[in-house]
């Protein structure tokens, strides 16, 4: 049996995680299945009903796929509860290329990207230089506040 894995993210505004981790990650936004405007529309045919699906539900993508078919789906799923806790899980957006990299280098493309996600709406935490262990790294809050590393 064949086994596809997505990651379920739960959000308060699908749209918006869409709009900063689609290029966080090199991901694009998952498009309608074919013969369907929109996945609400989809969702319409496919007999969800109505009240199963809150204003703005799917007029927009709601999920992220890569577009090179690697890495799993991510879909953002709106629920009614606002995030309270820190998460268990997070993901490492793995910029720096590696040991086989100079410490220098690594340090200057984690920076790069943490300026990028800045721009794109999300904080920094903590920045970890060690250069000793040959860490740099920068902990950070998705617009939602979920944590996750660039490294």
């Amino acid at each position: 049996m064949e086994m596809t894995v997505q990651l379920t993210i739960d959000c308060s505004d699908p749209q918006r995680m869409v709009a900063f981790w689609a290029p966080a990650l090199g991901y694009v936004p998952e498009p309608a299945p074919e013969g369907h405007p929109t996945w609400r529309a989809y969702w319409e045919a496919m007999g969800v009903p109505a009240d199963e699906l809150p204003p703005g539900a799917g007029d927009l993508a709601e999920s992220i796929v890569d577009p090179t078919g690697r890495g799993p789906r991510v879909w953002f799923q709106q629920v009614p509860e606002p995030k309270t806790v820190k998460n268990r899980w997070h993901f490492d957006l793995k910029v720096g290329g590696g040991r086989e990299v100079p410490p220098a280098v690594r340090a200057e493309r984690v920076r790069a990207a943490v300026e990028r996600l800045v721009d794109a709406g999300v904080t920094v935490l903590r920045i970890r230089d060690e250069p000793d262990a040959g860490l740099f790294a920068a902990a950070m809050r998705d617009p939602e506040g979920n944590e996750f590393d660039v490294v």
